[in-house]
C-alpha cells in the first residue's frame, strides 16, 4: 500500500489541501481553527483536490484512454457536482434550521447547545471546487514527475 504511487499522491494532495484550507482561514479570520484542518467545507475544496489528484494520477500512470481513468474521471465529476449542489444546499438548510431552533428556544436559557446545532459548513461554492480541482491536478502532475 505504501508503494502505491496513486494512493500516495492522492494522500499528499489531501494533506496539502487541508493545510492550505487552514492557512487561508487563518489569514482571512486572523485566528487558527483546528476544525479547518479536518472539517468539511471552505476554500479550497479538499474533496475536489483529492478526486482530481486521483483521476490525474490514474490518467498519467494508466493512460488517458484506460477504463481506470474513465472510472476515476466520472467519480471526480460526481463528487465535485455533489459538493456544489447537494452538500451546499444541505449547509443552507442547516443554517435556516439553526435559526429557527434559536428563535424557538425559551428566553433566558442562553445559547443553543452546540451538540444540537446542525453543521452549516458542509458544501462548497463553485470557486472553491475549481481551486481545489486545480490544486489536486497540479499536485498530481508535480508529484508524478518527482516521485520514483
Amino acid at each position: 500500500m505504501f508503494y502505491n504511487r496513486i494512493l500516495l499522491i492522492t494522500f499528499i494532495a489531501w494533506l496539502c489541501t487541508q493545510l492550505a484550507k487552514a492557512i487561508i482561514y487563518w489569514i482571512i479570520n486572523k485566528s487558527f481553527s483546528v476544525e479547518r484542518l479536518f472539517g468539511d467545507g471552505g476554500m479550497p475544496s479538499v474533496h475536489s483536490a483529492v478526486v482530481m489528484a486521483l483521476a490525474t494520477s490514474v490518467g498519467l500512470q494508466c493512460g488517458w484512454d484506460s477504463p481506470f481513468f474513465a472510472i476515476a474521471g466520472i467519480l471526480a465529476l460526481i463528487v465535485m457536482h455533489d459538493a456544489v449542489g447537494v452538500r451546499q444546499e444541505t449547509g443552507k438548510q442547516a443554517k435556516v434550521l439553526n435559526n429557527i431552533l434559536s428563535l424557538l428556544q425559551p428566553k433566558g436559557e442562553g445559547e443553543q447547545n452546540p451538540a444540537e446545532t446542525l453543521k452549516e459548513l458542509v458544501g462548497h461554492t463553485g470557486p472553491q471546487v475549481i481551486v481545489g480541482a486545480l490544486g489536486g491536478t497540479i499536485t498530481a502532475f508535480l508529484l508524478n514527475m518527482v516521485l520514483p
